[in-house]
């Protein structure tokens, strides 16, 4: 698990003391929902799960006040966690999907209202984050994460800092480029350098931005979500589009990464926090919930995960100052980058898409030994066949044998 070097001793020293003191706010409102269990489905490196560097195991803690079990399993992106949903193949009790995600659930009634007046934590939640374009009466959300995607780079093998995305198709980085592995993402980076929108539904935009894709997997070393994190700390790559705040984490394991938003443009996002309509335990999600949003927890969230939170105890908390100040996390006027939200597109955009992706990871591949395979396959089945008809035909043959 990732740790940060900018944790600083106050920090760790506080936080240490105050919960030792068992510092969680409400604490007599958790009682009740002893002996059940809640399954969480949340991102990969998304929630704080260590007690090093004065930081906490969340669901550890969580299960210690509560008496409620936390069964929790991660994935790598909203379009992994969307058919798990909308199959029925799992029951969760809190998902943590993307803005979009989000907006898709609710038009599909996939996710379960929210009574936010019920959760006396929901206070911290700032004005800013509050009745978002995807949920605007704050129904079926509650805001976890905020964070914009930019470019990483090793500083090592690019030397200029690049200021714009065609920097993934220069040839001179051949075999070094990675590439984000979800559709959303992939096509927002050449949506942007062709001046498109990020929710562009136009056929021939589409088509130019897979074309673009296309030209560009030559080039690449592959496809990544969260084995990003191993490539880029350990120098394999020269740069990869990614979020922000596994930008802060990477490189606090390789001081030779660096970040830039391109001049493009880029997407940003809030991830938050859902009940599904598959919930078996809405009681105990309310209850987790409101713990997330807890001072002490999400100050510890802030710090383990890196990205920028809505959460107001840990923005107005002195010993957040120094991420607070961070320039990639909350960018000043000046520095702010031409930004887009994601909206969820028509059913029919969504199949195009998803159909564009699959031509271009299919693109180029060498399936020789797929093909072999088959042919190996088809030559058993025939041997087997005739085998079949001529044990069939000698069986006959004794059996209709003149005495």
């Amino acid at each position: 698990m990732k740790k940060l070097t900018f944790l600083i001793f106050a920090l760790t020293l506080m936080l240490s003391l105050s919960l030792s003191a068992s510092a969680y706010e409400n604490e007599e409102w958790y009682k009740g929902s002893e002996g059940t269990t809640i399954n969480v489905f949340n991102w990969g490196e998304y929630i704080s799960d260590t007690y090093e560097d004065g930081l906490i195991n969340v669901n550890e803690e969580f299960e210690k006040l509560t008496g409620i079990n936390v069964n929790y399993v991660t994935y790598e992106s909203n379009e992994d966690l969307y058919p798990k949903i909308k199959n029925g193949g799992a029951s969760y009790d809190i998902i943590i999907p993307s803005d979009y995600m989000i907006a898709r659930m609710i038009s599909e009634e996939m996710l379960l209202p929210i009574d936010v007046e019920s959760i006396p934590n929901y206070k911290y939640i700032s004005d800013d984050y509050k009745n978002m374009y995807f949920d605007p009466d704050n129904k079926y959300s509650v805001p976890y994460n905020v964070g914009m995607v930019g470019l990483i780079y090793n500083t090592k093998m690019v030397k200029e800092k690049p200021t714009s995305w065609s920097v993934m198709w220069d040839e001179q980085y051949k075999g070094k480029i990675l590439m984000i592995d979800n559709p959303r993402d992939a096509f927002a980076i050449p949506e942007k350098l062709l001046g498109y929108s990020l929710n562009t539904t136009d056929e021939k935009e589409l088509s130019d931005v897979a074309q673009l894709l296309i030209e560009q997997k030559p080039l690449l070393q592959g496809y990544v979500m969260d084995e990003v994190f191993n490539k880029m700390e350990s120098g394999e790559a020269a740069m990869v589009p990614y979020y922000v705040g596994d930008y802060i984490l990477m490189s606090d394991i390789n001081p030779d990464l660096d970040f830039v938003y391109p001049e493009e443009g880029v997407n940003i996002f809030v991830d938050s926090i859902c009940i599904p309509k598959c919930s078996q335990n809405y009681e105990a999600a309310i209850k987790y919930i409101n713990f997330l949003l807890d001072p002490e927890v999400a100050l510890s969230n802030a710090f383990y995960i890196g990205y920028a939170t809505p959460n107001t105890g840990v923005l107005d908390n002195p010993e957040y100052a120094e991420m607070r100040n961070n320039e990639y996390l909350y960018p000043s006027k000046e520095n702010m980058p031409d930004v887009e939200y994601f909206h969820n597109l028509p059913q029919e955009s969504l199949l195009r898409l998803s159909e564009l992706w699959n031509e271009i990871r299919i693109h180029g591949t060498d399936n020789t030994h797929i093909y072999i395979g088959f042919a190996i396959v088809g030559l058993i089945i025939l041997i087997f066949s005739v085998r079949k008809s001529y044990i069939r035909k000698k069986r006959e043959y004794w059996y209709n044998f003149p005495e």
